[in-house]
């Protein structure tokens, strides 16, 4: 695996970890999907991972918002705010620009979500567990 969710990127709430897991697992596909060379066309499954993002961070969003909610995290509101640029980007893809270069898109896409990952999981998300 290219991507997987290692034990420093754990929040120690259990839920969270798990739906990180769910996203590190869709970074993994959409490399395995880059690197696959006997799919020529990838657009529909290219397509198809973008509306796979699109409901399963919508879906996270809302439960970790919730969460922090319940605690009263004082970082919230700048969490929301990260996690609607995140759902703008996501809908905000231009379908035809995929069609063009499957490839190139396939690694922007990467690039958005290793930079989340790595930047958003690592340094945000894990100060949420922290004030448990």
């Amino acid at each position: 695996m290219m991507y997987e969710m290692k034990e420093e990127y754990k929040t120690g709430i259990e839920f969270i970890d798990e739906q990180h897991k769910m996203l590190f697992d869709i970074a993994d596909r959409t490399y395995m999907l880059l690197k696959n060379e006997y799919t020529l066309d990838k657009y529909d499954k290219v397509v198809a991972l973008i509306e796979e993002l699109q409901d399963y961070t919508a879906f996270h969003f809302k439960a970790e918002e919730a969460y922090m909610e319940s605690i009263n995290y004082k970082k919230m509101f700048t969490q929301k705010i990260e996690h609607e640029a995140f759902i703008k980007k996501l809908n905000d893809v231009d379908l035809k620009s995929i069609d063009e270069n499957q490839d190139d898109y396939i690694i922007s896409i990467l690039q958005f979500l290793n930079d989340w990952l790595t930047e958003h999981i690592f340094k945000n998300d894990k100060l949420i567990g922290e004030k448990r």
